[in-house]
């Protein structure tokens, strides 16, 4: 099975609305081909960023179908609610020729039960065989997948080739020492932005799922790339690595909060792209002190990076 998709940095879409706040699917277009053209792998939609939850399935089907005649590389995530659904979105990313999948567990019921979500994993990846496919582990999930779990998968389902770790350093370590270091051919993936150098050069993650990538997409191309030359070694590559990741650090902490979306768009709205400004729901909403502080840490990390790269002569 070819993990190739997974092997480079990928942002998860967030899916623009229009002022009826329905998606707005060419805008969703153009940014997944600008953010590609850039240099990103793929993209991934819908996950939690595109804001899967708020969505109808026709409504997720659509922007993947035409994210994909795009020419976009797609990476489709199946969070549902019910197996059924997710299933759905599964057969979906490959009749359209989607690149892979981004498995999420079963959500609310049963959630906790190490059975239910067995059952829940292999009827997704059974659904769409073909393609390349990674579980999405992460606390806001419930359900923490274990060794024993995905490897009695991976047996079963040869399309699994890969694990997104969300959680934190520790929740890192425990994928990299307990499932992708047991076989060569199962890859990790960096999937929250505040463990990108840690996931690359402590961890051996291959590829990255990034939300502050759609805001930034060229300083994380950058961190992705000198996290790589660090896990080899280079101790000039290592410093450059950590300085940009800590001069990131309040823009990346965004991703771990519940209110990811409502900052990574407003990001997108000060970077000039208005098609963010609405959400679906008229009441998620930032706070006044909510914006001004992203505002902020947005014009510190601007001005620190243009200084920094000035100094090192890398812009």
């Amino acid at each position: 099975m070819n993990d190739s998709i997974f092997n480079g940095c990928i942002p998860a879409l967030m899916t623009p609305c229009t002022t009826e706040r329905k998606p707005d699917f060419d805008a969703l277009v153009a940014k997944g081909r600008e953010l590609v053209d850039i240099g990103m792998s793929a993209v991934v939609y819908c996950g939690s960023m595109g804001d899967w939850p708020l969505l109808t399935e026709a409504q997720r089907q659509e922007g993947v179908a035409r994210l994909v005649k795009a020419g976009v590389p797609t990476i489709v995530g199946t969070g549902a609610v019910s197996t059924r659904e997710a299933v759905s979105h599964a057969a979906h990313a490959a009749k359209v020729g989607a690149h892979g999948l981004m498995v999420i567990p079963r959500l609310l019921s049963r959630a906790a039960s190490p059975a239910a979500q067995k059952a829940h994993f292999s009827a997704v990846l059974q659904a769409a065989p073909a393609l390349p496919a990674v579980i999405y582990n992460s606390p806001y999930y419930s359900f923490s997948t274990r060794a024993d779990l995905f490897f009695e998968l991976r047996r079963l389902f040869p399309n699994l080739i890969g694990f997104k770790e969300f959680g934190g350093a520790a929740d890192m370590r425990y994928a990299a020492e307990h499932i992708t270091s047991r076989d060569d051919e199962v890859i990790l993936m960096a999937g929250v932005d505040t463990q990108v150098f840690h996931g690359y050069v402590n961890c051996n993650a291959t590829g990255t799922i990034t939300g502050i990538g759609n805001v930034l997409p060229r300083e994380v191309l950058q961190l992705v790339a000198l996290s790589r030359q660090a896990a080899k070694g280079d101790t000039r590559a290592r410093r450059l690595a950590l300085e940009l990741s800590a001069a990131l650090d309040v823009l990346s902490s965004f991703d771990e909060g519940c209110d990811l979306v409502l900052f990574y768009k407003y990001l997108m709205v000060l970077n000039g792209d208005r098609e963010y400004s609405l959400h679906y729901n008229e009441t998620d909403v930032l706070s006044d002190s909510q914006r001004r502080y992203a505002e902020q840490q947005y014009a510190l990390f601007r001005q620190w990076y243009a200084n920094w790269s000035a100094e090192l002569n890398i812009a």
